[in-house]
C-alpha cells in the first residue's frame, strides 16, 4: 500500500520535510509540500498524502484533495483496472476516518460505484449516507439516487422503491414519480398516484400542470390499459372525476366506454355510452361521446361481418347458420345514427328547458309518431314556463298542439288545448291575443263562424274591476287585464263582423275601438269609407272629425286629405265657408289655394301662399314661393312674378339656398324680358353670399350669363367680386361685399351675406358684417 510504501528523497525535499517532520500536525505545511510536487508522479504524491493523513486523519481539505485525485486518476482506466478497488477502499478509509458527515464525500463515493456500474453497492452506500446525514443535507444524496434508479440496469422494483422513498422526502417529486412509473410501464401504480393528485385538494403543481391535464392523464391510462389497472375502482373514479370536473365530462364518458370496450365488457360500455348521451349538457360533449359511440359500434359490425365472413366456409350448408350477430350488429349501428336528431335535441333542452324553438325541433323530429308528437307537445306546455321562455313566443307551443289534433280531425280535442291555453300565464297580452285569433279562424274554417265571433266577443270585453283589482294586490298585472286593447283581436273582430255581421254591427265595433283609443288612421279612413259605400256620407264627415281630432301630425295627415278632399267633391260649391274652414284647420295652404282658384277666387288665393310662405318652416318656404310664382305669373301675368320674386329674396326669410335659387330664376325671368342689367344685378346680389368653391354651378352660370350679355369691364367685375368672396371665405374676415350695380327701380335694399349658421363661418357679427 502507498502508506508503507517507500519514497526517494531528492534534494528539493529536504526543506519540505523537515517543515512536515518539525510540525507534522500542521496542515499549511503539508499543503506547501503537495503544492510544490505538483508535478510528482503518483505514487510519490500518494505516498505523500498517506504520510499526511497519518498525522492529520480528521482533516477534509486532505481527504477531498487525495479522492480527487484517486478518482481522476482511476476514470481514465478500465472499471476492473485495481485502481478503482483502491479508490473504493479508499473512500471507505475516508468515511471510518470522520468524512461520514461530509455530504460531498458520499456524492464522490456514490458516483464512483455507479461509474463502475455497482449498483447494489452504490445503492447501500447512498442509504448509509442518508443514515449518516442530517435531513438538511438529503438533498444532496437524493439526485444520486434518483440517478441510480434511472439507469437502464436498475431493476425495476429497486427504482420504484427509491423513488417512493424520495416522494416521501420531497412531494414536489409526485408529477416525477408519476412520469417515472409510466416509462417503466407500471400503469397501475401511476394511475393510483394520479388519482391521489386529483383528489388531493392541496395539491399544487410544481411544473404548472393542472389537474384537467392529470385528469387527462389518468384516463388515457385507464382506457388504454384496462388490464393492468385491473382491481382498481375505475368506475368509482372517472364517475367522481365527471363530478368533479363537468366540462370534461365527454373525454371522462368516452374514457370510461373505453375501458369497458378493451375489456371485452361490450355491454357494458354501450350503457355507458347510453348514459354519457342523455346526461350531457353540451354539444360540445355530446358530439364526442357520440362520435365514440359510433366508431364502436362500427368497429363491432365490422367485427361481426368478418367473423361471419371467416366462418361462412365451414357453416354455409349447416342448418345452424344463421346471421344474427351480423344483423343486430348493423341494427344497433343504424338505431344510433336515426337517433342522432332527438339525442342532439335532448342536449339541447337539458342546457334550457325553456327553449321553445328547441321543443318545436324535437316535436318534428316525431312527425310520423302521432303518439310521441304529442307527447312531446304536451310535455313542453307542462315544461316552459312563459317568463323563462327564449326562441319563439310561448304560445306557438299551444297552438302547435291544437293544430296537431285539428288535423287528425279531433276538433274537441283542440279547442280543449286552445282553451287551457287561454288560461295560462302568458306574460304579453299579445300572446293571448294570438290564441284566441288562431281559436276564431279554427271556428271559421269549420264553419262555426257565432262561435268565433262570440269568443272573440268575450276576448274584446273589458274586465271587471273584480279581477284587476286581484291582478293589483298580488303584485302585478295580469295580461287578461289589458287583452281587450290588442289591436290584433279587434281586427280579427272588424273581419269577422264585416263578413258575418251588418253595417251596424261593424260600425258598433269602429265606435268601441275609438272609445278604447286602439284605432289607427288606416282603420278610420276604412271606416269612412265603409259608410261612404252605404251611402251614409254625413256619419262619414264625422268619422273623419273624430279621426283628425284623435291624431296629431303627421298621423293626422291621411285622414285630413281623404276628409278635405271628399268634402270638397261633395259640398265644394255648396258650402265654401265651411271648405275654408276646414282648409285653415288643416293648415292645408296649398290645397286650399288650389280650391280658391278652382272656384274663381283667385285674390284669396294668393292671399292663401302668402300665408303659406310665413307659416310652413324656413326648409319647405323655396317650394311654396316656386308654387306661388308659377301660380302669379299664369293668373296675373310677369309683373305679378316679379313682385313674388322680390317679396321671396328680400323679406320671405329664405335661407341663404333659397334666396341664391330665387335670384337664378328672377335673373332667368328678366333675361327672358331683355332687362340684362336688372338680372346682372339679381346675380351681383347673390354672389355676395355664395362661396365660389362651395357653390361652383353658380359662378359657372353668371360666366356664362357675362360671356353672352357682358362686356370687359362687367367681366372684370365679375372676377374680382369671385375673388373676393373665395378670400372672404378662406380667411373668414374682409369688408362686407355690396350690391355693383343696383337699379333703383328694382329696389333692393343692402346685399345679403353668408347665413354664419350656415355657411359654417363663426366670425360674421349678428348684423353680417364680419367682427374687425
Amino acid at each position: 500500500m502507498a502508506a508503507a510504501m517507500e519514497i526517494e528523497v531528492s534534494a528539493d525535499d529536504v526543506a519540505y520535510e523537515e517543515d512536515v517532520l518539525r510540525d507534522p500536525f500542521r496542515l499549511s505545511g503539508w499543503l506547501r509540500y503537495l503544492s510544490a510536487r505538483r508535478a510528482a508522479p503518483p505514487a510519490k504524491r500518494a505516498a505523500i498524502y498517506e504520510r499526511a493523513l497519518r498525522a492529520l486523519p480528521g482533516s477534509y481539505k486532505l481527504w477531498h484533495a487525495y479522492l480527487t485525485e484517486l478518482g481522476d486518476a482511476a476514470r481514465a482506466l478500465p472499471v476492473t483496472h485495481a485502481a478503482h478497488a483502491g479508490l473504493d477502499a479508499a473512500f471507505e478509509r475516508a468515511l471510518a476516518a470522520g468524512m461520514s458527515r461530509m455530504p460531498r464525500v458520499w456524492h464522490m463515493y456514490a458516483s464512483s460505484l455507479l461509474h463502475q456500474r455497482l449498483l447494489t453497492r452504490a445503492r447501500h452506500v447512498l442509504d448509509r449516507a442518508l443514515r449518516s446525514l442530517p435531513v438538511t443535507q438529503h438533498h444532496h444524496v437524493w439526485p444520486l439516487h434518483l440517478r441510480l434508479a434511472s439507469l437502464p440496469d436498475c431493476p425495476a422494483p429497486t427504482a420504484v422503491r427509491v423513488h417512493g422513498r424520495h416522494l416521501q422526502f420531497d412531494p414536489d417529486h409526485e408529477e416525477d414519480f408519476i412520469a417515472f412509473l409510466v416509462s417503466a410501464g407500471r400503469w397501475r401504480d401511476a394511475a393510483q398516484h394520479l388519482a391521489a393528485a386529483i383528489d388531493d385538494e392541496g395539491f399544487v403543481s410544481v411544473k404548472g400542470t393542472t389537474k384537467r391535464q392529470l385528469l387527462l392523464d389518468l384516463c388515457g391510462l385507464l382506457a388504454q390499459h384496462p388490464e393492468d389497472v385491473a382491481g382498481m375502482p375505475v368506475d368509482g373514479i372517472l364517475r367522481g372525476s365527471i363530478r368533479k370536473f363537468p366540462e370534461e365530462a365527454g373525454v371522462l364518458w368516452t374514457s370510461l366506454a373505453s375501458h369497458y370496450a378493451r375489456r371485452g365488457l361490450h355491454g357494458k360500455a354501450r350503457d355507458v355510452f347510453e348514459e354519457a348521451m342523455t346526461t350531457a349538457t353540451t354539444v360540445k360533449d355530446f358530439r364526442m361521446v357520440f362520435d365514440a359511440y359510433l366508431h364502436f359500434e362500427h368497429a363491432m359490425a365490422a367485427a361481426e361481418l368478418e367473423l361471419c365472413q371467416a366462418d361462412a366456409v365451414d357453416v354455409q350448408d349447416c342448418w345452424l347458420a344463421d346471421r344474427d350477430s351480423t344483423d343486430l350488429a348493423m341494427a344497433r349501428l343504424e338505431r344510433l345514427l336515426e337517433r342522432r336528431p332527438e339525442l342532439l335535441n335532448s342536449v339541447l333542452l337539458r342546457q334550457n328547458p325553456h327553449d321553445v324553438q328547441a321543443w318545436h325541433e324535437r316535436a318534428k323530429i316525431f312527425h310520423k309518431d302521432p303518439a310521441r308528437h304529442a307527447a312531446t307537445y304536451a310535455e313542453a306546455v307542462r315544461t316552459v314556463d312563459p317568463a323563462k321562455a327564449t326562441g319563439k313566443p310561448p304560445h306557438t307551443l299551444w297552438l302547435a298542439l291544437a293544430k296537431m289534433y285539428e288535423d287528425r280531425g279531433s276538433v274537441g280535442c283542440a279547442r280543449d288545448v286552445l282553451h287551457r291555453a287561454t288560461q295560462a300565464n302568458f306574460t304579453a297580452a299579445e300572446h293571448l291575443a294570438a290564441v284566441y285569433c288562431e281559436w276564431a279562424h279554427m271556428e271559421l274554417r269549420h264553419q262555426d263562424p257565432e262561435r268565433a265571433i262570440d269568443l272573440i266577443r268575450r276576448a274584446t270585453t273589458p274586465p271587471s274591476i273584480e279581477p284587476t283589482t286581484h291582478a293589483a294586490a298580488a303584485g302585478g298585472e295580469d295580461v287578461r287585464v289589458k287583452l281587450h286593447r290588442c289591436l290584433k283581436l279587434w281586427l280579427v273582430y272588424l273581419n269577422l263582423m264585416t263578413t258575418h255581421g251588418s253595417l251596424e254591427s261593424t260600425c258598433a265595433v269602429y265606435d268601441k275601438m275609438h272609445d278604447l283609443g286602439v284605432v289607427t288612421p288606416l282603420l278610420v279612413l276604412d271606416h269612412a269609407t265603409l259608410l261612404e259605400q252605404h251611402g251614409r256620407f254625413e256619419d262619414a264627415f264625422r268619422v273623419y272629425e273624430r279621426g283628425v281630432r284623435s291624431f296629431k301630425h303627421p298621423h293626422a295627415d291621411a285622414i285630413w286629405e281623404a276628409y278635405l278632399t271628399k268634402f270638397v267633391q261633395r259640398h265644394g260649391k255648396s258650402r265654401p265657408e265651411r271648405v275654408r274652414d276646414l282648409f285653415q284647420a288643416a293648415a292645408v295652404y296649398l290645397r286650399y289655394a288650389r280650391f280658391g282658384e278652382d272656384f274663381g277666387l283667385a285674390s284669396r288665393a294668393m292671399k292663401v301662399y302668402v300665408d303659406a310662405a310665413s307659416a310652413v318652416p324656413a326648409s319647405d318656404r323655396l317650394g311654396v314661393y316656386e308654387v306661388y310664382v308659377a301660380r302669379a305669373t299664369e293668373l296675373y301675368g310677369l309683373l305679378k312674378a316679379r313682385d313674388v320674386y322680390q317679396q321671396a329674396i328680400v323679406g320671405g326669410g329664405l335661407p341663404d339656398e333659397g334666396a341664391r335659387a330665387m335670384c337664378v330664376g328672377f335673373a332667368d325671368l328678366e333675361i327672358v324680358l331683355g332687362e340684362v342689367a336688372r338680372a346682372r344685378a339679381l346675380y351681383a346680389y347673390a354672389a355676395a353670399f355664395t362661396d365660389p368653391k362651395v357653390y361652383p354651378e353658380f359662378w359657372k352660370r353668371r360666366n356664362d350669363f357675362e360671356v353672352l350679355h357682358g362686356d370687359e369691364g362687367t367681366f372684370r367685375e365679375m372676377l374680382r367680386m369671385k375673388r373676393t368672396m373665395a378670400a372672404v371665405a378662406r380667411d373668414g374676415a374682409g369688408a362686407r361685399v355690396g350690391v355693383i350695380v343696383v337699379l333703383a327701380r328694382l329696389n333692393v335694399p343692402a346685399p345679403r351675406v353668408m347665413n354664419p349658421r350656415e355657411s359654417g363661418n363663426e366670425d360674421v357679427g349678428t348684423d353680417g358684417v364680419p367682427p374687425n
